[in-house]
């Protein structure tokens, strides 16, 4: 019996519930990672567009121009302050019982209706509302990582810019925006990494991801100690590998230039 076999005989033996659902643990932790990664993604997205509106300045524009801009600051506001004040898992369900059925119903779907919604219902409904809810939700918080780095850099060299014969848009293109993504470095892989655990949130809604897959062991051996202690113990590794990725990154791209 070769030792390879022989660790798969223990493991077996100790751990029943985890090798028995192996493959299922195995996959959710790839959703896991992949829901936080989309949402991520989507929330950068978000986050940017808000953040450009809430410190955009219109130098040239007649008195309908400044005030589409000061409705779309008041929007940004209203949205950061719902989605930043209101928890997650509430946000959850309102997405998947409420506004996932509006946005995608085999009837009368305001984005998408007949047979492609009602397959998209049947096979992804859970799934794309929870990455909807984790997207939104962390578009809100990157809003104001992306706003503060912006008002973190020196006015002086949006001046500088402007001075060298830069528009406003371009300053903020070629200048403002690649430092402030250099000092977002932490803020962001800190909110991915609270993406990681809070996608844990989405076994409520089926979502088969890590979580799921423990209350689904749980649920068949009726015993919680296992399962949950395992995707305990995997939460924090992932946890302690992101963050020191992300440190290396940081320090690899930080300001100062330092190594």
């Amino acid at each position: 019996m070769s030792s390879e076999t022989g660790l798969i005989q223990l493991f077996s033996q100790h751990f029943p519930i985890i090798y028995e659902y192996r493959q299922m643990f195995f996959f959710g932790v790839l959703a896991t990672i992949g829901i936080a990664a989309i949402a991520t993604f989507f929330g950068v997205i978000l986050g940017l567009c808000n953040a450009l509106i809430r410190v955009i300045k219109i130098e040239k524009g007649n008195a309908v121009t400044r005030g589409i801009l000061w409705l779309l600051q008041q929007c940004s506001r209203l949205y950061v302050t719902f989605f930043r004040g209101t928890p997650l898992f509430v946000q959850i369900l309102v997405w998947y019982f409420v506004w996932s059925p509006i946005l995608v119903h085999p009837q009368h779907g305001l984005l998408i209706d007949g047979d492609l919604a009602r397959q998209l219902r049947q096979n992804y409904g859970a799934l794309i509302a929870g990455v909807l809810a984790l997207s939104v939700n962390s578009g809100a918080y990157i809003t104001e990582i992306f706003r503060s780095g912006i008002k973190s850099i020196d006015r002086g060299q949006m001046e500088a810019a402007r001075s060298l014969g830069l528009s406003y848009g371009q300053a903020m293109r070629y200048i403002i925006l690649p430092q402030t993504v250099r000092r977002m470095l932490g803020p962001l892989g800190n909110e991915f990494i609270t993406l990681l655990k809070d996608s844990s949130l989405l076994a409520v809604i089926a979502v088969p991801e890590l979580a799921y897959a423990a209350k689904s062991a749980a649920g068949r051996f009726s015993t919680m100690e296992e399962p949950y202690y395992f995707i305990s113990l995997i939460y924090l590794l992932l946890t302690i590998v992101l963050a020191w990725f992300f440190a290396r990154l940081e320090k690899k791209y930080n300001t100062d230039g330092n190594r």
